[in-house]
């Protein structure tokens, strides 16, 4: 619950919006009449297509809302959970659960929504739900090969017919409207009423499909605030006005032996690239993910000096020029890439000893620099851990 505002609604609070969310979820479903056998199978008989309609509509709703949000970065999509499709147990399971449905009259949402209002049929076909489920729970050995097998992973349908979110959420909505116009024509035959089409009627219903049609539109045709800050930075950049601080490898590694908690070391590349090698202290914010929510509170503080680094010297520039963007001033763009400062401090050679002076002073610095560096990271690295209390035996007292 409540995932556009994670850091606002803690975890107790989110159960309560859960009840709320609940209470109102099925106080609709009531209202809609699916607590009814008589209404929710007359989707299968043709004469009552409630169900389709109301299914219908929320899914379209939901569509459109994830779309707007994600455009407007309310909502990572990028982190929502998809059921994988097992493809064998999602037919045998949907055929089970249509028969199901047609013989007792519900699904197992509604049955507990039926079970709720004090109808003894929905309170049956919840305890037969249950029964099921047990069985499934305990015989899951038996068909846990067919269950797993055909793992497709996460399937997204725009995906696989290689459209865009937004032109597939068109092109439901569109489906959807010509279904609701052609099942309220089979309604009416079976229930041998006249079709008719009044303008109050055609009015309502323009205007309900044109919404989601015009707002889907809306989106396609503004830019995501991604898009507004990569034209602005590129305008910036093309004019000459972008001109980042550096900072050098040794001052980076001198302030990090002496005071690592002042700067805040963000490397901008990919989780992982991070992960095979990182400086020391260093926080992973892959770039294309900088302006997100969750991470401009990491990089837009006042406490400590930013220093990013990346692949290459393009990228830790443009990490600097996103958090100026946001409005964070203090920020240095680090002159080595990653791969550099791992040679020159953790993998450098034996110092030279037909070096100039100079030069082995600097080849001592960065052998104990990479020490120190190494040490820093492991101390702060544990103080995220848990503290582990070994239990000890007691000696003395009566025996």
């Amino acid at each position: 619950m409540g995932p556009l505002v994670p850091d606002i609604i803690s975890g107790e609070l989110n159960y309560i919006i859960a009840l709320i969310v609940g209470i109102g979820f099925g106080f609709a479903l009531e209202q809609a009449g699916f607590a009814s056998t008589k209404k929710l199978v007359g989707l299968f008989y043709g004469y009552d297509f409630t169900v389709l309609r109301v299914f219908f509509t929320a899914g379209i709703t939901a569509m459109v809302g994830i779309i707007v949000l994600n455009h407007l970065d309310l909502l990572d999509i990028d982190i929502i959970y998809i059921n994988p499709t097992f493809l064998w147990s999602a037919l045998i399971g949907g055929g089970i659960m249509g028969l199901g449905f047609i013989i007792g009259g519900f699904c197992p949402g509604t049955s507990a929504c039926a079970a709720a209002t004090g109808r003894v049929d929905g309170m049956a076909f919840l305890f037969g739900s249950v029964i099921g489920i047990f069985i499934f729970g305990e015989g899951y050995p038996v068909w846990e090969g067919i269950y797993t097998s055909e793992n497709w992973g996460a399937v997204l349908m725009f995906d696989q017919l290689n459209l865009s979110r937004e032109t597939f959420g068109l092109l439901m909505i569109l489906i959807a409207s010509f279904a609701f116009i052609m099942t309220q024509i089979i309604e009416n035959r079976i229930n041998n009423k006249e079709t008719k089409w009044f303008k109050p009627t055609i009015i309502k219903n323009t205007i309900a499909i044109a919404t989601p049609i015009i707002i889907v539109l809306f989106v396609m045709v503004t830019p995501t605030k991604k898009e507004v800050m990569d034209k602005r930075i590129n305008e910036k950049i093309a004019a000459g006005e972008c001109n980042p601080k550096i900072m050098k490898g040794d001052k980076l590694a001198y302030e990090l032996m002496n005071q690592y908690y002042k700067f805040n070391v963000v490397d901008v590349r990919s989780p992982e690239e991070y992960e095979k090698f990182h400086i020391p202290t260093a926080i992973n914010i892959p770039l294309e993910t900088m302006h997100k929510s969750e991470n401009l509170g990491t990089i837009i503080q006042n406490i400590k000096i930013n220093v990013f680094y990346g692949a290459d010297i393009m990228q830790s520039q443009r990490a600097c020029m996103i958090s100026k963007y946001f409005g964070k001033s203090d920020n240095f763009s680090l002159e080595l890439t990653a791969d550099e400062f791992n040679q020159q401090y953790f993998l450098i050679s034996e110092v030279d000893p037909n070096g100039t002076k100079e030069s082995v002073d600097v080849q001592n610095f960065r052998i104990e620099a990479g020490k120190k560096l190494k040490e820093i990271g492991e101390a702060v690295a544990n103080l995220d851990k848990p503290v582990v209390k070994k239990a000890k035996r007691v000696s003395g007292g009566c025996s």
